[in-house]
């Protein structure tokens, strides 16, 4: 248990680096199965998902090596293709090795997947593509056992944008016997990272980026060296922490065109957003209109992982502002803890219903998942005096090193790690 003790009140102030996306490098990791030898991820961040990621890498086979943030993962020679169970349930992603040990070993075992609890999030989508591909499948209580006999080119046609099945179809098919094609694929800038790099290993991939990619098949992939991206919902978190503090940051090198969305928001808030081509600087003002309305979406939409960061913001704007949530029935995990900070938010269904007041008194609130932890981070910063942030280990799963960074920015923040009865 980490207690995130935080001091409101305090001006946001100076610059601020964004580390590598863990979006975008969880399933690159997983590409690196497809080949025998070494892939180098620079820019590779330093959080719990990755750690756990690597643990089942080297499980598989795989030799793991850090310097600096410079992660480089040896696919050699792979021992077996059963992901561990307790490493599983820790993680989501780990969904995404099934179409990557599929393309290499031609089986897989793996645990339903684990992480945040914000909602069912099935799995159907991956296993009827991969079956879609001659995949077989036999699923039991806690697994899932997946052979084939060589997958073959497929036209899938999802249905819903899955990031996570866009990415297993990818694995999947890079070696596959013929050519696949994903209609109303994943759009977001992780999926174009991710087949950039396979591209780089020697994968014939077109379309990423659209909602139709095509995969022709090849028969056999090599190392690569790859930077990951900035992690545009990191970036996007302390965007949002600037603007509930009237704070004034410059991101270098931010993804600013992955995060319009935001922009939009800042122009309807009249905040300072502007970009020199190098970096985005920002500024929040004391005053902000509520926003009437906002739905999360699949990329370039509004991202469902920012909602939360967003609803903080809003706790002090003027007027009531209503948020939608539909990726995820159960992303509404913080409004309760809000609601200590005196805060008047109400949920009726999908729908996040929050009246603003420019009073929030500091509170001991509990953090459920990673982008609510961060969420509660936000709403502590703007709040009147102190408040607690109490976490069992969800913020460390996304955010480097998110104390150090608004520490540096001017917030009064610290972290203490307690026993779970405190």
């Amino acid at each position: 248990m980490v207690h995130y003790e935080i001091e409101g009140g305090h001006r946001l102030e100076g610059e601020c680096r964004i580390q590598g996306s863990k979006n975008a490098v969880l399933p690159m990791m997983a590409a690196a199965l497809l080949q025998k030898g070494t892939v180098i991820l620079h820019n590779c961040p330093r959080i719990l998902d990755v750690f756990c990621m690597i643990r089942i890498l080297e499980h598989l086979g795989c030799r793991a090596d850090w310097e600096d943030n410079t992660l480089m993962i040896d696919a050699y020679e792979l021992r077996n293709c059963s992901v561990p169970r307790e490493e599983a349930k820790k993680m989501r992603s780990s969904v995404i090795l099934l179409g990557a040990l599929l393309g290499r070993c031609r089986r897989a075992v793996l645990s339903y997947p684990g992480g945040c609890v914000i909602g069912a999030r099935p799995i159907d989508l991956h296993l009827t593509a991969l079956e879609k591909m001659g995949a077989h499948l036999c699923q039991e209580e806690e697994d899932i056992y997946v052979e084939t006999e060589g997958l073959k080119g497929a036209k899938i046609s999802l249905r819903i944008p899955s990031v996570g099945a866009t990415e297993n179809i990818l694995l999947g098919a890079v070696l596959a016997d013929g050519t696949t094609i994903i209609r109303n694929a994943a759009r977001e800038p992780e999926i174009v990272e991710l087949s950039r790099m396979l591209r780089q290993m020697g994968a014939k991939i077109t379309g990423d980026g659209t909602s139709c990619i095509c995969i022709r098949g090849v028969r056999k992939l090599h190392e690569t060296e790859i930077t990951v991206i900035p992690d545009r919902i990191v970036a996007g978190t302390y965007i949002l922490a600037a603007a509930g503090c009237q704070g004034s940051l410059y991101f270098p090198q931010v993804p600013a065109r992955q995060l319009v969305c935001l922009k939009e928001l800042f122009i309807h808030w009249r905040m300072t957003w502007r970009e020199d081509g190098a970096g985005l600087y920002v500024c929040g003002r004391q005053n902000y209109p509520a926003v009437p309305y906002l739905e999360t979406k699949p990329y370039p939409g509004f991202p469902t992982d920012l909602q939360s960061p967003l609803a903080a913001v809003l706790l002090k704007a003027e007027g009531e502002s209503h948020i939608r949530e539909t990726i995820f029935e159960s992303r509404f995990r913080a409004a309760g803890e809000f609601c200590k900070m005196g805060a008047d938010v109400k949920i009726e269904k999908e729908v996040c219903k929050i009246r603003g007041s420019r009073h929030l008194h500091g509170a001991v609130m509990d953090a459920y998942e990673l982008r609510g932890a961060a969420a509660l981070i936000v709403a502590g910063l703007m709040a009147e005096g102190c408040s607690v942030v109490r976490d069992e280990g969800f913020l460390m799963r996304g955010y480097e090193h998110i104390v150090e960074d608004l520490h540096e920015a001017g917030a009064s923040i610290i972290s203490r790690r307690c026993s779970p009865s405190l």
